[in-house]
Order: C-alpha cells, then structure tokens, then sequence
C-alpha cells in the first residue's frame, strides 16, 4: 500500500471532515441502529456547528488518515477539560478512530491510533482512554491487542437509544 499521511484537520476541512464523520458513522453503526437514531445522530451529533465548536476547541485535536490526497480516516483526541468523561489532566481521550470500510484491515487505524500515542506521549499524559460500544468485537478486539484493558463503563446515547461503551485505559511508560 502506497504511503498515507497523516495530516492535523483545520477549520478550513470542516465540510471533509463531516463528510469522513458521517459516513464511517454510517458504516460503522447502520446495522445495528435504527434508521431514525442513526438519522438523528448524523445531522446533531456530526453538524456543521457541532464540528466547528470542537475544531476550535484547543484541547480538541482531529488528524486525518489520507492516501493520494483522498481521506480515508480520521482521529480526533482531547485533553483536560475537553475530554467527554474522566476530564482527566494526566489523560488523553481518544474519542474516534474511523476509517472507511473499504481501507479497515490496512493499517489505517494502527497509523491514526499511534499518532494519538505519539499525541499522548508529546503532552506528558500517563494514560490514555477511550469509550468503545459493547457490540463493536472488531474495535475492541483492536484496542486490547494495542494494550487497553477495560476500567469502567458509560452510557452513549444514539438517538433515543440508550448504549453501553466500554471504558478502556492504556497506561503510558515513559521509562522505555
């Protein structure tokens, strides 16, 4: 495979990235939600002003995943008080890692994930966390073979759909 960039997204992407946002989204969680909260979901939860916001959020960082100019995958991390839970100043929150199906299996969240690591490392947290749905076997299956191990769980709301996600830690040696 040829080689893919990754490249921090700018208020200047924002219709790229709701673009990517919506339709990992969709490919992703489609089948195992109904119709109307994946509807609900992708026009609120991945809107023009609710990217903005968290684009200009300097604790809030997305990158993209791109490969002959095309972008195939995103990330987006935060940090202290931008983080969705634990808020947590020693943290990192990797709160999406998506990539298009039709690249997954292709090291394309391996590159993302470590690029949030590489985040992680250069802020000085100790530890990094993430929320994953208990239905997403591939996603979590990626996250333990990467070292997370499960601390907790929290509630996701999908429309009027009340999800349970695994809450997953990796802790960061500086030593090494």
């Amino acid at each position: 495979m040829e080689t893919i960039n990754i490249q921090r997204v700018s208020l200047n992407d924002i219709y790229k990235l709701q673009k990517i946002s919506r339709v990992t989204f969709f490919e992703t969680f489609a089948d195992g939600n109904t119709e109307e909260n994946m509807k609900k979901y992708l026009e609120e939860g991945l809107s023009i002003d609710k990217l903005t916001a968290e684009l200009n959020n300097q604790d809030s960082h997305f990158y993209f995943a791109e490969l002959n100019n095309t972008i195939i995958g995103y990330l987006k991390v935060n940090f202290g008080p931008s983080q969705t839970e634990l808020k947590d100043n020693k943290a990192l929150e990797i709160e999406r890692i998506y990539v298009l199906k039709e690249f997954q299996g292709k090291r394309v969240g391996q590159l993302l994930y470590e690029k949030a690591i590489q985040t992680a490392m250069l802020a000085n947290a100790e530890y990094v966390w993430l929320g994953v749905w208990e239905e997403n076997p591939k996603a979590i299956s990626f996250y333990k073979k990467n070292g997370f191990i499960e601390f907790d769980r929290h509630i996701f709301k999908l429309g009027d759909d009340e999800q349970t996600d695994l809450m997953m830690k990796l802790r960061l040696n500086k030593n090494d």
